[in-house]
């Protein structure tokens, strides 16, 4: 028992730096920091009426930290597809992981989310900075990036297949579509897999 006991405390000693020592969550970092060129009303909260700002050549601004907020869609896109609108293959693949529950998928394995992460940020805060040529996202789950080119390079005609795949963007107008392609075949847009194949498109508008 007397063998055991320096073990114990040396156990209970590393228990307590790592809970003290943690880093404070996002939302307890500058709380009272006004962000700089954001509008706001006179009683000096942001003004969520006022037009949205541009950059210095006439870009909407898009930098900020953002949440998505999309009710069912934020994880299952095809939350509202109807049996008969499923394609058999698609069926089999969403009947077998969810049979073993989910046990093989990226959520469940903490890894990175793939093309989730572009549709919703998966109900956590993403994070964009905007240049003019490169948009970059930071994305607090599981501090993932991705970086959107938008120089006028094409998309890598052989891409080594990642999570993230490999994004470029251009504007039309006031708005932002950015193109990916490279997706390995392992993260899921719902349960099945997603494909190395797929190049989605999405638009983003402020």
């Amino acid at each position: 028992m007397r063998a055991l006991w320096p073990r114990v405390m040396i156990l209970l000693l590393v228990f307590a730096t790592l809970v003290f020592a943690a880093p404070a969550p996002l939302l307890a970092q500058w709380p009272n920091h006004a962000t700089p060129g954001v509008p706001r009303t006179p009683e000096g909260k942001p003004d969520l009426t006022a037009p949205a700002p541009h950059t210095a050549d006439g870009k909407p601004d898009l930098s900020g930290v953002w949440q998505v907020r999309q009710g069912s869609y934020l994880v299952y896109v095809t939350s509202d597809l109807k049996p008969e609108e499923i394609l058999p293959w698609a069926a089999a693949a969403y009947k077998k992981s969810a049979d073993n529950f989910r046990r093989d998928s990226d959520g469940i394995r903490c890894l990175p989310p793939g093309p989730k992460a572009g549709i919703s940020g998966l109900a956590f805060p993403m994070k964009i900075v905007q240049t003019p040529n490169l948009i970059v996202v930071l994305y607090e789950y599981e501090t993932l990036f991705r970086q959107i080119f938008l120089d006028g390079r094409a998309l890598p005609s052989d891409p080594n297949p990642t999570w993230m795949g490999y994004s470029v963007g251009h504007w039309e107008g006031d708005t932002l579509v950015v193109t990916t392609a490279g997706y390995n075949d392992k993260t899921t847009l719902d349960l099945p897999s997603a494909s190395t194949a797929a190049t989605p498109a999405i638009s983003i508008s402020r």
